[in-house]
């Protein structure tokens, strides 16, 4: 029998997302958890997702703000440029001033603008779309930060010690911004379908769990890692959409363990679809695998790191 959370469990409203599939891919029932006997044999599905009202209009504002600030950044830009660099005496101070804050600027729209993109991400299947919408953050950067190198270089007003301070500064801030604002795990409407779909089928409900500090959500509220020490002492449960709208980056890959821990079917694993198993990493590597965000790890003093 699975042991009771430690933590205050805090319930969290389903959203409105709706999330279809193409042929059978859920094997819960109204009474309770699924069983193996019950659930499907690897069949093909097509789950597909749609943002709730509420994240999409939150993704839409805080897309907003980054087109903003991102804007501001462009502006102080042409600001350098065609005033700043074409002063006989270059005020290298205003100068280096303005690289900074066009760093900040563009660092503050590019975290907005990933923030937005898991509350409401791209299709895969556009391949263009979904590179240019994750890694926007970083194509602005070069763009705020490029045009503005070059004339620095290039620069007749500017003696050689000049143009390296200013040049190299502004180098550095555009690859420590651009570093920071590129998205390297970024999400799609398929990661996002495929794992709700996952929950439902190994569960029997789209309910999920998660800590305000973990990167990823769990199955159940008696999962070991959800129930590591943490500051506030609480367990977030709700829907897979609600998870992403906290800021949970997926679904953890201790699906064997937690199954187990959880007190779920584990042949149920074996029935997952095959797009779904790829999606989750279901393989007798990852079953056997520590999860890699901090929160699956062991904690460290009164905090999961």
């Amino acid at each position: 029998m699975a042991e009771q959370p430690k933590k205050k469990v805090v319930n969290v409203e389903a959203p409105s997302a709706k999330t279809t599939q193409n042929s059978a891919g859920g094997a819960g029932t109204a009474s309770g958890a699924p069983t193996a006997s019950k659930a499907p044999k690897r069949e093909r599905v097509d789950p597909a997702w749609t943002p709730t009202p509420e994240a999409k209009a939150q993704a839409g504002k805080l897309r907003l703000i980054s087109w903003i600030l991102w804007a501001l950044a462009i502006a102080g830009e042409a600001f350098a440029i065609f005033w700043v660099l074409k002063q006989i005496t270059v005020n290298m101070w205003l100068l280096i001033g303005l690289i900074v804050v066009i760093g900040a600027l563009a660092l503050i729209a590019a975290q907005l603008w990933k923030k937005a993109n898991r509350l409401d991400p791209a299709s895969e299947r556009d391949k263009v779309r979904f590179f240019v919408q994750n890694q926007l953050g970083a194509i602005m950067t070069i763009v705020a930060f490029l045009p503005l190198i070059i004339l620095v270089f290039l620069n007749k007003n500017m003696d050689g010690k000049q143009k390296g301070i200013a040049g190299g500064i502004a180098i550095a801030v555009m690859i420590a911004v651009g570093l920071l604002a590129a998205d390297y795990t970024p999400p799609s409407v398929e990661q996002y379908a495929n794992e709700q779909a996952t929950v439902v089928h190994l569960t029997g409900e789209d309910k999920v769990t998660w800590t305000k500090s973990g990167k990823v959500f769990h199955l159940c509220e008696t999962a070991k890692a959800v129930n590591l020490e943490s500051k506030d002492g609480q367990i977030f449960s709700g829907p897979v959409a609600a998870a992403h709208e906290a800021g949970k980056d997926r679904l953890t890959k201790q699906l064997k363990q937690e199954m187990e821990q959880c007190g779920f079917d584990l042949a149920l694993l074996d029935t997952l679809p095959d797009e779904q198993a790829a999606a989750v990493d279901v393989t007798p590597e990852d079953q056997n695998t520590e999860d890699a965000p901090a929160e699956d790890e062991a904690p460290t003093e009164t905090e999961a790191p």
